[in-house]
């Protein structure tokens, strides 16, 4: 994949409360989350899904949020302190080479790759940590931006998370996004 990494100063336009006109959060996991759930959210800018994501797993429950730009996961913390879920949120800065899971091996419910994986130097490796991380039956989330991403790149990384160990279960709607649910086998 490309590699090319969305500009840090761009998170603070995706986590507008205008984009909820077209991608509301809420309506978009809330099919996949349950309280006590631990999520993993690799590339979540500044956490437009990440405060729903905590509120939505409620107190018992955590939200790994990992990105590589430190700024990204700065503002990140501050919009989930300011929303009151900073204690449901473990905010990691990654590598370019690693999303550093090791220490939630077989552990997480549920992922959600929402317009990132086009962006990870390596998709495979990409997919291969998430299922590292992901308990047998987990779910992964997979949409990425129509306008990014071709459907023949999206086919590409539907075979590396089906490799990964990965199945598709289906193919929900989400707009202006290429999607698919995949489980864990």
């Amino acid at each position: 994949m490309s590699g090319r990494v969305c500009p840090w100063w761009l998170g603070y336009l995706l986590a507008s409360p205008i984009r909820r006109l077209w991608q509301d959060p809420g309506k978009i996991v809330a099919p996949y989350i349950s309280e006590g759930m631990i999520i993993l959210e690799p590339g979540p800018g500044m956490g437009f899904f990440t405060r729903e994501l905590a509120r939505q797993v409620g107190p018992k429950g955590r939200v790994i949020a990992v990105d590589i730009q430190p700024k990204m996961i700065e503002g990140l913390k501050r919009r989930v302190a300011k929303a009151g879920f900073a204690d449901r949120i473990d905010a990691r800065v990654a590598t370019k080479d690693s999303l550093g899971l090791q220490d939630v091996a077989g552990k997480v419910d549920f992922t959600l790759a929402f317009a990132m994986v086009h962006e990870m130097p390596d998709s495979q490796r990409f997919f291969t940590e998430a299922a590292q991380a992901s308990k047998s039956g987990a779910k992964l989330l997979l949409a990425e931006p129509s306008g990014h991403v071709s459907p023949e790149k999206f086919e590409k990384e539907l075979q590396e998370a089906t490799g990964s160990g990965f199945s598709l279960v289906n193919r929900p709607t989400i707009g202006h996004s290429q999607t698919a649910l995949l489980k864990k086998k």
